[in-house]
C-alpha cells in the first residue's frame, strides 16, 4: 500500500488485474470497487467512474443539507439526491439534480435549503471546474 494512502484525502486506484477494467480504490481507510458493464467489456463488479462522479455529487449535497438543517434546528429527515448526466448539444456535461427534501419544513426553509444545496463542496468544483495536474511517478 502507498503510504499516501493514509493521508485521508487521498484517493489510490489500481487495475485489479492484468486485463478488463475492474479497479480497486482506496479512499482513506475505504475500498472502493470501479469497473466497466459487461456490454462495454467489464465485469460489472462495481460503479462506473462516471456512476462514482455522480455519488460524489449526491452524497455530497445530502451531507451538506443535513450539516446545516442540524446547525438551525431545523426538522429535516432526509435528504434524497437523484443524479442524471447527460451531455448537451455542445458536448458539454449537463448534471440533473433533483432533491427531495424530507421533513415538517416550511416554504421558507425548503428554499434556505435549496440555496444552500447550491453551495454543496463537489457542486461548487464542478460547476466552476477544476485543473488536473498529472505527473509521471516511479
Amino acid at each position: 500500500m502507498n503510504s499516501k494512502t493514509k493521508d485521508p484525502h487521498t484517493v489510490v486506484s489500481s487495475l485489479r488485474a492484468k486485463d478488463g477494467y475492474t479497479c480497486d480504490i482506496t479512499a482513506g481507510s475505504h475500498i472502493l470497487i470501479a469497473d466497466e458493464p459487461i456490454p462495454l467489456g467489464g465485469q460489472d463488479l462495481g460503479a462506473t467512474p462516471y456512476e462514482l462522479l455522480k455519488s460524489a455529487l449526491a452524497s455530497c449535497t445530502s451531507i451538506t443539507l443535513r450539516m446545516y438543517a442540524n446547525r438551525k434546528e431545523w426538522p429535516l429527515e432526509n435528504a434524497i439526491v437523484t443524479i442524471r448526466h447527460s451531455r448537451d448539444g455542445n458536448k458539454e456535461s449537463v448534471f440533473e439534480r433533483d432533491i427531495q427534501l424530507v421533513g415538517d419544513l416550511d416554504a421558507e426553509q425548503r428554499k434556505r435549503l435549496m440555496d444552500i444545496a447550491e453551495r454543496c463542496p463537489v457542486h461548487k468544483t464542478l460547476s466552476h471546474g477544476a485543473t488536473i495536474l498529472s505527473k509521471l511517478v516511479n
